[in-house]
């Protein structure tokens, strides 16, 4: 019973960081039906970033942490701005994005990797190696501060979503942008405010991350963007809360096969619970079906 609640945890604070990443692709894709594949590496980006500015910079660990969350969001924000605004501007398919986010991502992989270099490189982590003892098994201080922050995190995106008018803006815009824009909303200020927060929200999911298993290197963006793809098409693509229990639900997953049934088979599960789910429902958990007007 103990090895169950300890795997339970450790399931959690894996699924955390699938769940908050996920919402980055599932508000993408509710406003401009897009799948973003350089959200994957900007979780990457913004695990660095903290890196950088703990580690080589020697700032203080909370103003890195608050940083490392703007200048990512600012990147995210930035790169709607360059690269897929001009495209839906001119009206290109979205295969033009998609591809343009493929190369996107490559570009700052690669960056990173001139910069930083190829090695896996310690990662600074808060109160190290400081565990309590709950029901029988320890749980670091480090679990704890993930769990915790990722519901706070979620209470407050739901809050900002459902009860701001900024949120209903957004909410607006992925149902209908055509309508949003003639009621005198600016659909790009939405589009640029929806990547700065998956962007920012990526970099919380990869400090924290990167903070519980000690290490960081150029490659975790590439490891993730799978996993964190597969918790968004389980949830329902395009629902905000469905990328979060697809994240959970993955998260768990992965721990309890590796613990039970070998480390080998824990990516094969999770992706046959993906599958056998989607042949039941293929709009996912919390998807609906879409009806078009013909």
């Amino acid at each position: 019973m103990e090895n169950f609640l300890a795997y339970t945890v450790n399931g959690l604070v894996l699924g955390s960081t699938y769940a908050l990443t996920a919402i980055g692709y599932s508000m993408v894709y509710g406003i401009l039906e897009l799948v973003n594949f350089t959200h994957s590496t900007i979780y990457m980006v913004g695990a660095y970033l903290f890196y950088i500015f703990t580690v080589l910079c020697h700032i203080p660990m909370p103003l890195a942490f608050i940083l490392a969350i703007l200048a990512t969001g600012a990147l995210g924000a930035l790169n709607e701005r360059i690269t897929i605004r001009p495209l839906r501007a001119k009206n290109r398919p979205k295969f033009a994005m998609l591809i343009c986010t493929i190369g996107t991502s490559i570009v700052l992989q690669n960056l990173f990797f001139l910069v930083m270099g190829s090695e896996t490189r310690q990662y600074p982590t808060i109160a190290e190696n400081q565990a309590i003892k709950v029901l029988g098994f320890n749980v670091t201080v480090v679990q704890i501060v993930i769990v915790i922050s990722t519901v706070l995190l979620l209470v407050a995106f739901t809050l900002f979503i459902n009860k701001t008018k900024l949120g209903m803006a957004i909410r607006a815009c992925a149902q209908d942008t055509e309508a949003t824009e003639l009621m005198g909303v600016s659909v790009d200020n939405m589009v640029s405010l929806t990547f700065f927060i998956g962007s920012a929200l990526a970099a919380v999911a990869g400090v924290m991350g990167c903070m519980s298993y000690r290490s960081v290197d150029c490659s975790i963006g590439a490891a993730i963007g799978t996993k964190t793809f597969a918790s968004t098409v389980l949830g329902g693509i395009g629902v905000f809360l469905g990328g979060v229990l697809g994240g959970l639900i993955i998260g768990l997953t992965e721990v309890y096969t590796a613990a039970y049934l070998g480390s080998n088979y824990r990516n094969i599960t999770a992706f046959v619970i993906l599958i056998l789910v989607l042949f039941m429902k293929p709009q996912g958990l919390l998807g609906k079906k879409v009806l078009k007007k013909v």
